[in-house]
């Protein structure tokens, strides 16, 4: 009795080892069949055209296809003439595209600084750190009458064209940006060329000798 129950164990026993050995081979088939369909390579081969290549398919055999007629990429339908050109027509305007304030100056002090100073200086007087440590090429001076009687238009084509040795900002300044460093430059000529009639009223003995301040 001994010996047929120790070989009813062993025939247990092998029984089990051979369902775990079916297991493992039934895991191996599913990870090597997953494997060989991770491999093919019908992505990596599929017909495409090098960039430029001649196309048989097309009536012009250009693979490279133009664009749409009227195509506009997100962001940059150019439908106001006045924000994007600074211009009424085809002459500059001196009007903005949008209500200047407070909050459009103090944007376009600080864009003045980063951009516009290192070769305009603080007030636009031409004399920023560049010109001071040797730039050949003196930046204008924002305060000549000849640049005070210029358009917003004006300021804001140069900004984004570039003018002389000044090169365009237009990829590294927003159209906005471009028309609040305008209005800023509006302020400062005023600043550097104001009259005590300029100040209201109500303000005007804040700035007299001897007034309330």
């Amino acid at each position: 009795m001994a010996l047929h129950h120790k070989d009813t164990t062993s025939t247990k026993e092998h029984k089990e080892r051979k369902r775990c050995s079916l297991c493992v081979l039934r895991v191996l088939c599913v990870f090597v069949v997953g494997v060989a369909a991770a491999c093919r390579q019908d992505m990596h081969d599929q017909p495409r055209y090098k960039p430029l290549a001649k196309s048989d398919f097309f009536g012009d055999e250009r693979s490279a296809r133009p664009l749409v007629e009227d195509t506009v990429a997100r962001g940059h339908l150019r439908d106001d003439s006045l924000l994007f050109t600074g211009k009424a027509g085809k002459d500059f305007s001196d009007s903005f595209p949008f209500r200047v304030d407070a909050a459009v100056l103090r944007r376009g002090q600080d864009r003045f600084g980063i951009y516009c100073t290192p070769c305009h200086g603080q007030v636009g007087r031409g004399d920023g750190a560049v010109v001071r440590r040797g730039f050949r090429i003196k930046p204008a001076n924002l305060h000549v009458d000849r640049l005070r009687q210029k358009p917003a238009g004006y300021f804001f084509d140069v900004i984004t064209n570039g003018f002389g040795a000044m090169q365009d900002y237009s990829a590294q300044i927003g159209v906005e940006d471009r028309w609040a460093i305008v209005a800023y430059v509006r302020a400062l000529q005023l600043s550097q060329n104001a009259r005590i009639e300029d100040v209201p009223p109500a303000h005007r003995g804040e700035l007299e000798p001897g007034g309330k301040r």
